[in-house]
């Protein structure tokens, strides 16, 4: 096996989870490395390999306690394979049951991963002839109970394959830490999954149409009803008018819920605005920094998370 073809792991890994799923769970425990591994696995599109046939049954083996397993966990001795070491072989995938972390809920994965195959095609999208090829689909906890949505990948999301990539992604993940949350717990995603395309003449990024925003807007909202959040967050305008259909800016929608399909919702700033007013000077900076964060207390507090004195008074003036 190597880094550009995960497929056999990847079938390793469907035949233990459609095993689980035969045996009536409908949840796996998993460390917080082994679900991002999973994810990266699927997201690297394995090609397809013809099934090896079968020359005479394999016998069930004898049942074995969780315990033991655990325990224990003897691995059988495998063929060598050119160019693989032993532990690298890929039948040696353990699921580590005695170190759990987190949790895989696996309808909701198998759910996302349709998802990411529609938009994927991006057949809306890429008949309109503005937008680059490169998917990006969303990242995260299938469990999160945050959602955050932006407006479309830029040069750093569309190469790392992922939103919130670049330095406003890194932003984010400070504001996300302020608030006592960890990035890889939220779901992260845009309303546009592809890059559009710099104006004939011009270089670098642009915004947005309404006809962009609206070309991914169902994979969006799928992504919603999948997860179920507690609460989505919108950072900037592009989200608030194509999800909520609010064309007045997210500066006048801000600091209030709105609801989708009974979901609370909170319009903010995109990250990337709050750097743009670096240049301004320290004190205007902090006080745009200052609306978001009150945003987000607002969200601390319908999430019922703990709020800190220290947490209340970030960004007001001294």
């Amino acid at each position: 096996m190597t880094a550009s073809d995960p497929y056999p792991v990847l079938k390793l890994m469907q035949a233990h989870l459609e095993g689980r799923l035969r045996s009536g769970e409908k949840r796996l425990w998993l460390t917080q490395e082994a679900a991002e591994a999973l994810r990266e696995i699927v997201r690297m599109k394995p090609r397809p390999r013809p099934a090896l046939p079968v020359t005479e049954p394999v016998a069930a083996p004898a049942p074995v306690s969780v315990e033991k397993a655990a325990s224990v966990r003897k691995e059988p001795d495998l063929p060598k394979e050119p160019g693989i070491k032993p532990q690298e072989h890929p039948q040696r995938l353990v699921l580590p049951e005695a170190m759990l972390s987190g949790t895989v809920d696996l309808a909701k994965e198998s759910r996302l991963a349709a998802v990411r195959a529609k938009a994927g095609l991006g057949t809306t999208a890429r008949a309109l002839g503005t937008l680059r090829d490169r998917m990006v689909f969303g990242i995260g906890s299938a469990e999160a109970e945050i959602m955050m949505v932006g407006g479309a990948p830029g040069a750093e999301e569309e190469a790392a394959g992922e939103p919130f990539a670049g330095s406003s992604g890194m932003l984010l993940g400070k504001i996300l830490k302020a608030m006592g949350l960890e990035r890889s717990k939220v779901y992260l995603t845009l309303l546009c999954k592809y890059r559009p395309m710099p104006d004939a003449g011009e270089s670098g990024e642009r915004n947005l149409t309404a006809e962009e925003g609206a070309s991914c807007l169902e994979f969006v909202k799928e992504e919603i009803a999948v997860i179920q959040p507690r609460v989505v967050v919108l950072l900037g305008d592009i989200p608030f008018a194509g999800l909520l259909g609010r064309w007045g800016g997210v500066m006048q929608g801000r600091g209030k819920f709105y609801d989708l399909n009974g979901i609370p919702v909170m319009a903010t700033l995109d990250p990337s605005y709050l750097q743009e007013r670096e240049a301004d000077g320290p004190e205007a900076a902090n006080a745009e920094k200052r609306k978001l964060w009150e945003d987000m207390l607002m969200v601390m507090e319908k999430l019922n998370l703990p709020i800190s004195p220290k947490q209340r008074g970030f960004f007001l003036t001294k």
